[in-house]
């Protein structure tokens, strides 16, 4: 695909569209920060780069570029880890980050609509003053809700809640022909057509830009009490998960954790948390409208867990060590990649049922490839995260051991029957491992909504897949 480098023309035509002169960075005035993410080694900067305030802006600038066949990249606050949302294509960048009010809450319906740029983490402080509870909780709570729902972001509640997708009731989008269209709505049930909605989250920018969401809210839970779980080693931890699930106890959330990721958080907070004498930790939550509500799923949880091997049942259920535990937890990432001078990542999901058998594996590749591997996870839901670290390796064999590292645990959740990506998406840095785990038939139907949507190509070039 040919695209139109951006020129004096261009920009006035921008500057024509878009009236606030601090809302456009050109050339020099870019921030790096603009030509990458928060993991991904994937490295490009925009011409230039537009601060967005409302749909019709985004709108007019997408008309324009399609017009001229200029690419256009969407971007939030570049938490992403994979890519998403670097300008490949060079072109416009859209930075929806200014775009972070809140339009309404609805409490008939039990819903909220915010534009794209409002923070995970202001969206839940909001509902819960006001008695309400938005349960999607991705471990990035500086995300936007924008990128949230083009990851389809699920995170630590989701073994119980489900993930992002469930609490779209409808989106406001913006099209690559600069068109606007509205998807779904806030009636609870919708058999109208195909679900075009439910098409775009997860899509990651590539088939429209999201400019309001609205959300489905429950009421906020009363009461939440956490287990702090340790084990005398990783595999008796792990290998509880399954009689947990089969239990038909409910937690709110399953995560694992080993001793060593656990000592890089004290040490990136500067924080002790409350134990870390163990090899490796299992950490439940529960929540409920009374203690009496989920005291019952506790209990049983906890006579499961000693009788598979734990060492003690540790309740969390003051304020202080609650926020210390989740704190901490939240905090894994930021903690391990300040623990090395490089790494990458990968997210992969598998079926319950086999999640100790994917997380042992991992656990003793490092042996075999001879790289250090940190892992951590929500094992209730499938999903582990896996940190491949660079340390002193040349890039040379960095390159060799990272791709044997990645290889192998691709080749193990397929094994599995798991997928590429559990919440992080695809983006550029994982569309080889996505085309290898597709059937080429499934991938060609993925192409061709692609090319419905963009037959130009025009909107977030080169993620997900190429047409």
């Amino acid at each position: 695909m040919s695209y139109k480098k951006i020129d004096q023309d261009d920009l006035n035509a921008i500057r024509a569209i878009i009236k606030e002169d601090e809302q456009i960075l050109f050339g020099e005035e870019i921030n790096e920060e603009y030509s990458h993410d928060e993991l991904s080694d994937t490295v490009s900067f925009p011409d230039i780069v537009i601060k967005v305030k409302n749909t019709e802006e985004i709108s007019a600038i997408m008309k324009y570029a399609y017009d001229n066949t200029i690419p256009v990249t969407p971007r939030g606050s570049g938490t992403g880890l994979v890519g998403a949302s670097v300008a490949i294509e060079h072109g416009i960048m859209l930075d929806t980050t200014l775009m972070n009010n809140v339009l309404e809450l609805d409490e008939d319906n039990l819903t909220i609509t915010v534009e794209p740029g409002v923070l995970l983490m202001e969206l839940a402080t909001y509902v819960q003053d006001r008695d309400f509870f938005y349960p999607p909780d991705p471990g990035e709570k500086s995300a936007t809700i924008g990128g949230n729902i083009s990851t389809n972001a699920g995170g630590m509640r989701a073994v119980k809640y489900g993930v992002t997708r469930d609490y779209v009731r409808g989106l406001e989008v913006v099209l690559p022909d600069g068109t606007v269209v509205e998807l779904g709505g806030k009636v609870v049930k919708n058999s109208t057509g195909y679900a075009l909605k439910d098409l775009m989250v997860g899509s990651e920018g590539t088939l429209g830009i999201i400019t309001k969401a609205t959300l489905k809210l429950l009421p906020l839970p009363k009461k939440a009490i956490s287990l702090l779980i340790p084990f005398p080693t990783l595999e008796q931890a792990i290998r509880t998960v399954p009689s947990i699930i089969k239990s038909k106890a409910i937690p709110t959330a399953i995560e694992f954790m080993q001793r060593e990721v656990i000592l890089d958080a004290e040490k990136y907070l500067g924080k002790k948390f409350p134990d870390n004498s163990a090899d490796a930790y299992l950490l439940l939550k529960f929540d409920g409208n009374s203690t009496e509500d989920i005291e019952k799923d506790y209990d049983t949880v906890a006579q499961i867990c000693l009788k598979q091997g734990a060492i003690d049942i540790l309740i969390s259920d003051t304020n202080e060590r609650e926020e210390s535990i989740w704190k901490a937890r939240g905090a894994f990432l930021e903690a391990i990649k300040g623990s090395t001078t490089y790494m990458d990542e990968v997210d992969v999901v598998v079926p319950r049922s086999s999640v100790n058998e994917m997380v042992e594996y991992i656990h003793n590749l490092h042996q075999e490839v001879d790289i250090r591997i940190k892992s951590f996870g929500h094992a209730g839901d499938g999903n582990l995260h896996a940190y491949i670290l660079k340390d002193d390796l040349s890039e040379a064999e960095w390159e060799e051991k990272m791709k044997a590292a990645m290889d192998k645990i691709y080749g193990k959740a397929r094994e599995l029957s798991g997928q590429v990506s559990g919440e992080h998406g695809i983006g550029y840095a994982k569309k080889s491992y996505l085309m290898e785990s597709m059937d080429p038939a499934t991938v060609e139907i993925m192409r061709g909504i692609k090319r419905a949507f963009d037959p130009k190509n025009i909107l977030n070039p080169h993620k997900v897949c190429q047409i």
